[in-house]
């Protein structure tokens, strides 16, 4: 039997090292699924419910391997389906391939079923590659320019197949005028170094601080260590932006915690104070959270030369891979004799930690959210993968949960959708199916898609050898967040209608799906049930109801916001008066002298 084209594309991804493909069929890709079929699954197909979560999972997937997620997808409704979970590859800069059916080259153009102009849906998501392939001999170099483009610029890229090009016989290109052909897959990584003497310019710019400050992404995870010598050189506190959440450990006493709205006190104190900033690996946008303009000195290392010095007037930028360029600017750094700023940072990330404690254990009706996370922190693997969502229960993650050990977490950073928590943490599990995940997601979410990807859970667990996948629900029935942000931003009250959810049992589903699931309703039953979902011998689901009304409050809470969440109290808010005695109790914390 010759060999189709849509053969040869599962052929390219074979050797390109993909083991997991994540996709939904249709006829617009039939080609390529018959492909699957004759291939004995390899690489495997793993069908989500939903092609939107396809891309999710291959956003996942690739944020926790390192490696090109693949997703597949059928021509037409099955195209657009894809899009968010591209767009949250492009503004987190995930690698992703997406390989996409199109309607039959004899139709283009006829107005025929499920026909979309796929080039002009896809030219902003992928618009550092994006091909249609019309004759067999253009796929070996499409595939390849996909896999490379996505991996040297960490975004996705999309390849357009139509469904009777999948189906007929693949010849290769020739040694001829027109045709283009490819070298073998391969993935260089080439190190980038900025110049020596720019360098140099930056130590003299950090030697001379008195009050260092570090902001680390995404971007500096390789270069965990390096970070650490220069902090303890430099006597600098290190904050996270929430995509680097796990870059540091939050045991390091001068590991600030996140940054942002999402942030914590000593990270906003840090800013707030410091006179020289080197920023690695972040492209953190809110300027409000770094040092007054005209404050500080800085200093920005990144490797993408287009992204760098948008953010803060920073006086060197050091276009470069973080490890090597920490590695050869750290012989240049001064040994900080004077640590009176670094222990002030180690004294407010202490009395921080407290805060945090008694925030947690403040009553609520029922359980209060922060205390979820609190309890998880101390129980959670230390090999562990965190996946969050896009909600209020994202504002526990960031500042609750302790990074420790060899824990990997991240969220929908930029674009920060909802839904991508669960379909992340399936994507995590592909990845590295001999660790646990935990997946914190909101009720909002889980509705919106979270409840279906548990099937696919269910349906895929043989396949992990430490099969714990677990799931947390925040069960308040109210799209919380926005709840809140009508509050301080809008000065409007709650709208009920759009806001509240209906109730539903997350733990009966999980259930009928033959998952362990445990529903709390009481805090003082929290850290057994995270024992027991964490040492269960496969997926789980930990649905916790949780009071509404306890306020995600920013540590540097300003007039306006406290303003506005008033006067839409005072407008006639649903249950005002627990608002404000809930918000006060938890504020209130802050000033408490903390029990050490």
């Amino acid at each position: 039997m010759p060999e189709t084209v849509g053969d040869y594309v599962l052929q390219r991804l074979r050797d390109w090292g993909v083991e997991e493909v994540f996709g939904y069929p249709g006829d617009g890709i039939n080609g390529i699924v018959a492909a699957f079929g004759k291939a004995d699954n390899q690489p495997r197909f793993v069908q989500s419910r939903h092609e939107e979560m396809s891309a999710f999972e291959a956003v996942g997937y690739a944020k926790f391997s390192g490696a090109v997620g693949v997703c597949l997808a059928t021509s037409g409704p099955g195209a657009i389906h894809v899009l968010n979970g591209l767009y949250d590859a492009k503004l987190d800069h995930v690698p992703v391939v997406a390989i996409v059916g199109q309607t039959a080259r004899s139709a283009m153009g006829g107005h025929y079923q499920q026909e979309v102009d796929l080039q002009a849906l896809f030219k902003d998501v992928a618009s550092d590659y994006l091909v249609e392939v019309n004759v067999a001999e253009q796929l070996p170099n499409a595939l390849d320019r996909a896999f490379r483009t996505a991996a040297a610029h960490r975004t996705p890229t999309a390849v357009i197949i139509p469904a009777d090009l999948q189906e007929e016989e693949y010849t290769p290109p020739q040694h001829a005028f027109k045709h283009v052909p490819s070298s073998p897959p391969s993935s260089p990584h080439p190190i980038v170094m900025p110049p020596e003497d720019e360098i140099g310019r930056a130590a003299e710019v950090l030697n001379a601080g008195e009050k260092v400050a570090i902001l680390v992404g995404q971007g500096a995870r390789n270069a965990a260590d390096e970070v650490r010598q220069v902090a303890e050189t430099t006597g600098a506190g290190v904050a996270k932006a929430l995509l680097g959440k796990d870059v540091l450990s939050d045991e390091l006493p001068y590991v600030t915690g996140a940054i942002g709205l999402l942030g914590t006190r000593p990270s906003y104190e840090m800013m707030r104070d410091c006179d020289t900033l080197l920023i690695v690996g972040s492209n953190f946008p809110y300027t409000q959270f770094l040092p007054e303009f005209g404050q500080a000195r800085a200093v920005q290392i990144d490797i993408d030369g287009s992204l760098i010095g948008m953010r803060y007037p920073t006086e060197i930028n050091l276009v470069g891979e973080a490890k090597r360029t920490l590695t050869a600017l750290l012989p240049l750094l001064q040994h900080k004799e004077d640590r009176s700023w670094r222990e002030t940072i180690e004294r407010n990330v202490v009395d921080w930690w407290q805060t945090m404690e008694q925030q947690a254990m403040l009553d609520a009706k029922p359980v209060n959210p922060i205390r979820v996370v609190h309890e998880l922190s101390p129980r959670i693997p230390e090999d562990a993968i965190v996946t969050a969502d896009s909600g209020s229960s994202t504002n526990w993650y960031a500042r609750n949960l302790k990074m420790r050990g060899r824990m990997r977490g991240s969220l929908s950073g930029t674009l920060a959708t909802m839904g991508p928590g669960v379909p992340y943490a399936i994507g995590a599990k592909f990845a590295h199916p001999d660790r646990p995940v935990v997946a914190l997601v909101g009720d909002g979410a889980m509705q919106m898609n979270g409840m279906a990807e548990l099937i696919t859970i269910a349906r895929y667990q043989q396949l992990w050898q430490d099969p714990r996948l677990v799931v947390c629900v925040f069960h308040n029935n109210d799209l919380n967040q926005v709840t809140w942000e009508l509050r301080a931003m809008g000065g409007v009250p709650k709208f009920e209608e759009s806001q509240n959810i209906p109730d539903v049992s997350y733990a009966d589903f999980a259930s009928s799906l033959g998952m362990t699931a445990i529903t709390v309703r009481d805090p003082n039953e929290l850290g057994d049930a995270w024992d027991r979902v964490l040492g269960a011998d496969g997926p789980a689901v930990l649905d916790v109801f949780c009071d509404p009304e306890v306020p995600p409050i920013p540590p540097h809470a300003t007039f306006e916001q406290i303003k506005s969440t008033t006067e839409a109290l005072l407008k006639g808010d649903p249950n005002a008066w627990h608002i404000l005695v809930q918000g006060a109790k938890t504020k209130a914390q802050e000033f408490v002298p903390s029990r050490g």
